[in-house]
C-alpha cells in the first residue's frame, strides 16, 4: 500500500515533455523550487474518474488555490507526453500543468507506483494529492487501500480545505440565453466586468419556451443561476452583483 511521504523532498527527476513539435526536458527544480505547488496524481489519462471529476475539480478551484498562495497546480500520470498533451487539450484545463511520468520514475520515487496489470494497465500511479513547498512535501492525501479506484480524499475541495478552511470557492454561474436578446448581452457584459466565470447555455427557438418553463419557471431571457439558485433576469443579476460587491 502506498505510504505518505510528508516531510520528505520530492524525487529529483526529469520529465520528458512536448512543446509544439519539440521535446523539452523539465526538471523537478523547475517545477518546485521556491514555489508552493499542489500536485495530484492519478492512474491514467482519459480514464473515467480522472477525466470527469479529478481534473475538472482542480481546474474549477484553480482561482481559489491561487488566491490562497498556490503558485502552480500539477497533474502527474504514468503516461507519455503525447497522451498527456492530448488529454490536457480535451480537458481545456489551461490552469493545470500536465506532466508525463512516462517511465514512472517520479511516481516510484514517491512510493506510489502500483501494479494494475489486472486491468491491462501495467505499472501506474496510485491516486493521491499533495502540497509541496519549495520541493518538500508538507501534506499528502493518499487514497485508501480499497479494491478498484477509490476517490475519497485526493479531490480539490479536500486540498483547498487543508490550505485554508475558510477559502472562498468560485461561484457556479450559468446563464440561459437566446439569440438577439439585448438583456442577455448586458448580463454577460456585467459578469465579464466583474470577472465572474460563467457557462452560457443558448436555447434554440424551438425548445426555448419549454426549457425556460421547465428549468426556470419563466419565459424570458436571460435566466441566471448561481450556486444552484435561480437569481432571475438581468435586473435581478444587477441587484445580486451590487450585494456581492
Amino acid at each position: 500500500m502506498p505510504q505518505s511521504q510528508e516531510g520528505k523532498r520530492v524525487p529529483n527527476v526529469t520529465f520528458r515533455t512536448r512543446a509544439g513539435n519539440e521535446w523539452r526536458n523539465v526538471t523537478t527544480d523547475e517545477i518546485f523550487k521556491d514555489k508552493t505547488v499542489v500536485v495530484f496524481s492519478l492512474p491514467g489519462a482519459f480514464t473515467p474518474t480522472c477525466s470527469s471529476t479529478h481534473v475538472p475539480g482542480y481546474s474549477e478551484l484553480a482561482p481559489a488555490f491561487k488566491a490562497n498562495g498556490v503558485d502552480r497546480i500539477v497533474c502527474i500520470s504514468v503516461n507519455d507526453a503525447f497522451v498527456m498533451n492530448e488529454w490536457a487539450t480535451s480537458q481545456g484545463a489551461e490552469n493545470i500543468l500536465f506532466l508525463p511520468d512516462g517511465n514512472g520514475e517520479f511516481t516510484a520515487g514517491m512510493g506510489q507506483l502500483v501494479d494494475k496489470g489486472d486491468l491491462g494497465f501495467g505499472k501506474r500511479s496510485w491516486r493521491y494529492s499533495m502540497l509541496v513547498r519549495d520541493g518538500v512535501v508538507e501534506k499528502m492525501f493518499v487514497e485508501p487501500n480499497k479494491p478498484g479506484d477509490p476517490f475519497e480524499v485526493s479531490d480539490a475541495a479536500t486540498m483547498l480545505a487543508y490550505i485554508n478552511p475558510q477559502a472562498r470557492k468560485p461561484d457556479q454561474v450559468a446563464i440561459l440565453t437566446r439569440d438577439g436578446c439585448q438583456y442577455c448581452a448586458q448580463a454577460k457584459k456585467l459578469l465579464d466586468e466583474r470577472g465572474i466565470d460563467y457557462v452560457e447555455i443558448p436555447l434554440a427557438h424551438k425548445v426555448r419556451n419549454k426549457a425556460l418553463g421547465a428549468i426556470a419557471g419563466a419565459q424570458t431571457t436571460p435566466q441566471i443561476f448561481i450556486n444552484g439558485q435561480r437569481i432571475g433576469g438581468f435586473e435581478e443579476l444587477k441587484r445580486w452583483a451590487a450585494r456581492a460587491a
